[in-house]
């Protein structure tokens, strides 16, 4: 460039143009990146920001074991942040290129590594699970297997995406427990895919997320159910067609154990047979009872399933149960082999109104009220990681 400049200068000098003075080149861009390179025990909680003054990014490239490192732009490209968190006690390679206009590049290439996590926490268990065929109301359920305090930042690391987009939000239900339910019902025959991008966010003291946790399930047909236990009746629709009218008792409503509850249900899971015990009894005791019942699908947490029972003297014409829905054998057959987990079963016309927690009552609460229980609900949500201070 010297070379080129002197030739610039000689130039204008035989063409008579000695009074004008050669302009200098603009200063080369100033590249900073955070974590500084070489830096051996970086926060990985902090994720990976990149930055140019006096001149614009036109490319970064990041790997970690070979695998690139997602991450993006602002709108001045003066600044390119790592979509997520960090990995713990791993090695960063960074490659960074900036230019300014009618100047020269400049080229920011180095390395550093995180520190390692003293303690780290990680997905236990899911619902649904991996590959799993879901009814449309389904919630995602996260179980980890450590207590979270700065559930703001696990929040932050949760990614879900839809085949068909859908406006949804987190609530945590305890310090281990965080459910994402969609404001409506997922569009039916669609792929829901979560990832959990724990690695290097900070839960607690000393706890980082160890490892990405990513599983995928379907959106099956569009079924739903309405109980109506003053007509004695059971519709379900499916894909907006009825496919099946159930005569069917509920239950006795003598006491708040024996009522069946309102409100819009999912089922949770099924068996055949299922054994069914009086609660808080013993045997001998007045009410007491112990059987196995066939073709059950289980819609709360209170003990309420809707099942196979032989007492077609009183399907669609008295509430005589302890609180279940009870159809004809080969109606609750029918039912149980077409029911699948997180199908909506709607129940009206009893004094007993389901709670919002008591299974999977997630649709009791107004979409406004489950999304106060959201870690973020004060925030203003950007996507993506945010640097915790």
């Amino acid at each position: 460039m010297r070379r080129a400049a002197t030739f610039c200068v000689a130039f204008l000098l035989i063409c008579g143009c000695a009074s004008a003075p050669a302009r200098p080149l603009p200063a080369p861009p100033v590249v900073q990146v955070s974590p500084a390179f070489d830096a051996k025990r970086a926060r990985p909680d902090h994720g990976l920001v990149v930055t140019a003054q006096g001149g614009t990014l036109s490319e970064v490239l990041v790997y970690e074991s070979g695998e690139g490192v997602p991450g993006r732009l602002d709108g001045s490209r003066t600044t390119w942040r790592s979509d997520w968190t960090l990995k713990p006690g791993a090695e960063y390679t960074v490659t960074a290129t900036a230019a300014s206009p009618g100047g020269p590049a400049t080229v920011a290439m180095g390395r550093f590594h995180t520190r390692p996590a003293p303690r780290t926490f990680q997905v236990a268990s899911t619902a649904p699970l991996p590959g799993e065929t879901v009814g449309t109301g389904m919630p995602i359920i996260i179980d980890f297997d450590t207590p979270v305090e700065d559930k703001a930042a696990v929040e932050r690391a949760l990614e879900v995406k839809s085949t068909v987009p859908a406006e949804g939000a987190w609530r945590w239900i305890g310090d281990t427990r965080v459910v994402y339910r969609t404001r409506r019902f997922w569009a039916p025959r669609q792929q829901v895919t979560v990832t959990a991008h724990l690695a290097g966010v900070r839960s607690a003291e000393g706890v980082y997320g160890g490892t990405d946790s990513t599983f995928a399930f379907t959106v099956g047909r569009k079924q739903v159910s309405s109980v109506d236990t003053r007509t004695h009746q059971m519709i379900v629709q499916r894909d907006g067609q009825v496919v099946q009218q159930m005569a069917i008792s509920a239950g006795m409503a003598t006491t708040r154990e024996y009522t069946t509850t309102s409100g819009v249900h999912l089922t949770m899971d099924k068996g055949d047979p299922v054994r069914m015990i009086s609660p808080g009894r013993e045997k001998g005791d007045p009410g007491f009872y112990d059987v196995m019942i066939g073709h059950a699908v289980r819609i709360s947490n209170s003990g309420e399933y809707v099942h196979a029972k032989d007492n077609v003297w009183a399907q669609g014409r008295e509430n005589v149960s302890h609180g279940c829905i009870n159809s004809r054998p080969d109606q609750a057959a029918w039912f149980y082999d077409s029911s699948l987990r997180g199908d909506p079963v709607t129940i009206t016309g009893t004094s007993r109104e389901l709670e919002w927690d008591n299974g999977w009552g997630f649709w009791q609460l107004p979409w406004e009220k489950w999304r106060l229980g959201s870690a973020l609900a004060d925030t203003d949500p950007a996507g993506g990681w945010m640097p915790q201070r």
